[in-house]
């Protein structure tokens, strides 16, 4: 349940594409194997939150029916997420697609607060049974389940809201070595892990682009993740891009859900709208007799999905102009190391959102060694996306989607 980690059946499971390319590669768990796994989990997870917050606690009983029927219904309707995508008809797909992650995230929230009132309960018996405490246990149990199921929905309904609403500007400023002095407030809007697709469609995105186009930027940088679905669902939810304004144009690099959705197919269609998609490789940029460079790289794990799509930055940077400032797109934060190796400047990254939603940005340093924000790596300056709309459940508690608008400045050395 932690958006970071894109837990999805229909995101593990290679393209088409993929397997025409790579018969002989170790595929995945089959997917009725793997829903069945999942449904039998969420299943026993269900029944732990039923268990913990309804059985064992003394409510009227439309309270305790009420309960247990949406945990039933929730257990059911959980493997929807895994499936919808697979529907024909494209109302019942999008139909299926909001409620199962709209509940996901609700599971999630009841499942962490209830893992979280039993360690309390713990520690307040530990401390009775020590005479350190005298406690009402039968009424602090009633009390937090009470507050476990509230905060649940709190979390739920605010995050919801932050979700569907329209991304913040967040102002960065980036301190480079040896800027040329015109490149002094040279501006980069970045936009990074929109997810076009069951739930985020044209409308969403069009205010997207109408918010980056404001912003007047030199150059605009999509850093991946822009679409769950294929070209054939989603081009016309996709159009939007095709009206993006920057005076050096816009700039795409792969994610790792374009490999999930067919990244060949994608990397025509955002180039079809006018966007330049940089697969391992650089552009000079000439800005008032300037040069900078602008690299992107594949996705992170792209090499696994085609052997040409390897990510390098090294190869990327080949032939750069030496002293020129030097810029590289990459989806995943983890391609920081071999990007400082390289000599780049800066990093623009996603992939992280952040951690989406309380509590899972905790977790994101288990998998990424940057969540959200600009940090450094000896010389080398790393910008982390929080992404600017969502991925699963339609839920951003704690992490606010962003576009990102970042001026270089000239660092005091």
């Amino acid at each position: 349940m932690n958006p970071s980690l894109d837990l999805n059946i229909g995101l593990l499971a290679p393209s088409n594409e993929y397997r025409s390319r790579h018969p002989t590669a170790t595929r995945p768990m089959p997917p009725l194997r793997f829903l069945l796994t999942v449904t039998t989990l969420v299943s026993v997870l269900h029944y732990y939150i039923g268990a913990r917050l309804l059985n064992s606690l003394a409510w009227p009983d439309w309270v305790l029916w009420a309960g247990w029927g949406f945990l039933i219904l929730s257990t059911l309707l959980q493997p929807i997420a895994f499936l919808a995508r697979r529907f024909r008809d494209q109302t019942l797909r999008d139909i299926s697609s909001w409620i199962s992650m709209t509940l996901m995230g609700v599971f999630s929230s009841l499942l962490v607060l209830t893992l979280l009132r039993d360690v309390l309960l713990l520690a307040v018996a530990g401390l009775d049974a020590a005479h350190v405490l005298q406690a009402d246990f039968t009424a602090i149990e009633k009390n937090t389940a009470l507050l476990a199921v509230v905060g649940a929905l709190a979390i739920s309904v605010i995050g919801f809201f932050n979700a569907r609403r329209l991304a913040t500007v967040v102002k960065i400023k980036v301190p480079m070595r040896n800027l040329p002095a015109v490149l002094h407030g040279f501006r980069i809007v970045q936009i990074s892990d929109i997810h076009v697709g069951p739930t985020i469609k044209q409308g969403y995105l069009s205010r997207i682009v109408d918010r980056v186009n404001t912003l007047e930027a030199d150059l605009i940088a999509i850093t991946g993740d822009l679409v769950d679905g294929r070209v054939s669902e989603l081009a016309s939810h996709t159009q939007p891009l095709a009206a993006l304004s920057a005076r050096h144009g816009s700039f795409f690099v792969t994610g790792n859900h374009e490999y999930y959705s067919g990244a060949l197919d994608w990397i025509a269609e955002i180039e079809r709208l006018g966007v330049q998609v940089l697969l391992n490789e650089h552009v000079q940029l000439s800005h008032d007799g300037a040069t900078l460079v602008l690299a992107g790289v594949t996705d992170y794990t792209a090499g696994g999905f085609y052997a040409h799509h390897q990510s390098d930055p090294h190869a990327a940077i080949a032939g750069a102009p030496q002293h020129a400032p030097k810029i590289l797109l990459a989806h995943q934060p983890l391609s920081a190391t071999a990007a400082q190796s390289a000599g780049f400047d800066l990093q623009l990254s996603g992939h992280t959102h952040g951690g989406q939603f309380w509590p899972w940005k905790y977790l994101v340093p288990l998998q990424q060694p940057y969540v959200a924000g600009l940090h450094r790596l000896k010389d080398l300056w790393v910008y982390v996306n929080r992404g600017t709309g969502y991925w699963g459940p339609p839920n951003r508690f704690g992490s606010p989607s962003e576009i990102t608008c970042l001026t270089l400045v000239p660092a005091h050395e």
